[in-house]
């Protein structure tokens, strides 16, 4: 397990991939972001991007599940307090297989009460062709390491 005392500035961490299918950008669209160009690849072919693509949000998501099962494995998981920014440079289309590579930041300079430490992470969700996908600044708590 990694604690807030591990980490250092600069250091990296890497998840596995995930592809995203058709009938999954459909599924998660249909629930949560139901517009033509995430939930019909016939009625995309009309709209501003040509052909069917991904919601940011299920980018979104997938990413989350992709941070929590990476080599980040922190004690107590992946807490976070918050979102600086969150953007998607470019659309992710089905068949694309998603990573994620998370660098440390910026380490808060002490504990909070509860025996929990902050740090920043950049998130940058690459396809299989390394274009940036999406990229988030995160604020996490994460646990210290117990006295004794």
């Amino acid at each position: 397990m990694i604690y807030f005392e591990d980490l250092e500035v600069g250091s990296t961490y890497h998840s596995p991939e995930h592809e995203m299918t058709p009938e999954e950008i459909v599924t998660f669209a249909r629930q949560y972001d139901p517009q033509d160009f995430h939930t019909d690849a016939e009625a995309a072919k009309a709209t501003l991007f040509g052909h069917l693509v991904a919601s940011g949000w299920h980018t979104a998501a997938v990413t989350m599940g992709l941070m929590v099962r990476s080599n980040l494995e922190l004690d107590g998981g992946v807490i976070g307090q918050g979102v600086e920014s969150l953007r998607w440079p470019r659309p992710v289309l089905p068949g694309d297989r998603l990573r994620v590579v998370m660098e440390i930041i910026e380490i808060g300079t002490e504990r909070t009460r509860t025996g929990r430490g902050r740090a920043k992470l950049r998130c940058r969700t690459f396809n299989q062709n390394d274009k940036v996908v999406q990229e988030m600044i995160a604020n996490l708590v994460i646990a210290c390491r117990r006295a004794g």
